[in-house]
C-alpha cells in the first residue's frame, strides 16, 4: 500500500496494491495493521456504508460532531466520484481549507478521512457504488451538515455536464458559519 498527505493534516490517499492479469484483478482494499501504520495510530472502525447514486448526485457535506465524530476510509467499487474533505476542526491551522480528488473503480485509490473533517462527493460516472468504513455508529442526534456550495469554502466542484442533484436536507444546509457557529 502507498500512502501520500495531502494539504490537510491527517487526510491520506491510499493506494492499494493491485494484481492484475487477464483474468481480473486482486487487490487487498484493507489490512489493519498497514491502515495503522498508515495513519500513525490504532484505529477501530465500527461501520461499513454503501451507497449507490445516479450521475450528478452530490452527497454532502456530512460530519458527526462530539461525541459521535467519525473519521471515514472512502473507496469507489463501481464508476467515479469527486471526492471531497474539508477541514473544520477548531484551531486548525487548515481550517476551511478542502482537498478533491478523483476515486473510481480503475484506479482503485481510496481517502482517509479523520474524525472532524466534513464529507461530500459528486457522482461523475453513470453512477457509482461508494463504500466507506466509519470509526463510529451513524448517530443522527450528532449529524451535521454544510451547504455545499457554500462561498466561504469555495469548493471548485467540477462541471459534468449535468444538473447536481441533491437531497432536500443537503438542498437546505446551512453554511460552515451557521452550521458550526462555536468554531
Amino acid at each position: 500500500m502507498e500512502v501520500t498527505p495531502t494539504a490537510l493534516a491527517g487526510v491520506l490517499i491510499i493506494q492499494p496494491k493491485v494484481f492484475a492479469d487477464a483474468r481480473g484483478f486482486f487487490l487487498e482494499s484493507f489490512n489493519q495493521r498497514q491502515f495503522d501504520a498508515a495513519v500513525g495510530a490504532p484505529v477501530t472502525f465500527v461501520q461499513d456504508n454503501h451507497s449507490r447514486s445516479a450521475q450528478g448526485v452530490l452527497r454532502g457535506l456530512h460530519l458527526q460532531v462530539v461525541p459521535h465524530v467519525q473519521g471515514k476510509l472512502v473507496r469507489v467499487t463501481t464508476g467515479r466520484i469527486f471526492d471531497v474533505a474539508v477541514d473544520v476542526r477548531a484551531g486548525s491551522p487548515t481550517y476551511r481549507q478542502w482537498v478533491g480528488l478523483e476515486l473510481d473503480d480503475v484506479g482503485h485509490r481510496q481517502i482517509w478521512i479523520p474524525p472532524g473533517l466534513a464529507h461530500g462527493f459528486l457522482v461523475m460516472s453513470e453512477s457509482a457504488d461508494v463504500q466507506y468504513k466509519t470509526t463510529d455508529y451513524y448517530t443522527p442526534a450528532a449529524e451535521v451538515g454544510i451547504r455545499w456550495d457554500d462561498p466561504a469554502l469555495a469548493i471548485a466542484w467540477p462541471d459534468i455536464g449535468v444538473p447536481y442533484t441533491l437531497s432536500a436536507k443537503d438542498r437546505a444546509a446551512p453554511g460552515l458559519d451557521a452550521a458550526l457557529p462555536s468554531r
